[in-house]
């Protein structure tokens, strides 16, 4: 299981590209990190197949490199008392950014926020114990803000998915279809065919 590499040597990096870290084998304890943060070395390198001293330089290595950032605990926001959460798209006045991020920074029931492309400039994720706290706080307090221009609502009725974070090797291409010939595009998600606006109008008469 040992392995004879100390780790893949580290090389001048730079955004958009993969850092040279992430190997297999560093993207397999990233994978397994994943699902235990708290997992010891030595369970670690077992699990992924390497040796102690190989998987804690490994470690230290994805640490110092700002690959892992910190370590976390994952809360259940309904157990906490926070079980309302929304998305709140804002438009700024663009000379008053530096005010929106400050006042942002005032709302503890600011979980998550983003800027944007498209007619929204930022988008807010809020989680509040009920919809009246929701109100006051887009019609009264980011209201308030000159800052802000307009905002638009919308509350989160599910949350489906929810990963920690995403790696390379998780997104890999979709398995072509039983019968499906070589080098042609995979089938939609789900299936889909679309269907032309006439013949689905010719059935209708029919009714």
């Amino acid at each position: 299981m040992a392995e004879t590499s100390d780790g893949p040597s580290s090389e001048e990096w730079r955004p958009g590209q993969i850092p040279p870290d992430l190997d297999a084998v560093s993207l397999r304890m990233l994978d397994v990190l994943r699902e235990d943060g708290r997992i010891s070395i030595a369970a670690l390198a077992q699990q992924v197949g390497i040796s102690r001293a190989n998987a804690y330089s490994r470690f230290e290595a994805l640490r110092a490199n700002g690959v892992i950032v910190r370590f976390t605990a994952q809360v259940d926001h309904v157990r906490s008392g926070l079980g309302v959460c929304a998305l709140v798209f804002v438009t700024v006045r663009q000379q008053m950014w530096r005010q929106f991020r400050n006042q942002l920074a005032l709302m503890p029931e600011v979980e998550y926020c983003a800027i944007t492309t498209g007619q929204h400039d930022a988008m807010i994720q809020i989680r509040v114990p009920d919809v009246a706290t929701v109100h006051h706080l887009v019609t009264h307090r980011l209201a308030s803000i000159p800052a802000v221009k307009a905002t638009e609502t919308v509350f989160i009725l599910d949350e489906v998915l929810r990963r920690p974070y995403v790696l390379p090797s998780d997104q890999r291409p979709l398995p072509q279809p039983s019968g499906a010939a070589p080098g042609t595009d995979p089938m939609p998600l789900g299936m889909t065919r679309f269907v032309r606006a006439d013949a689905g109008r010719a059935g209708l008469s029919e009714l």
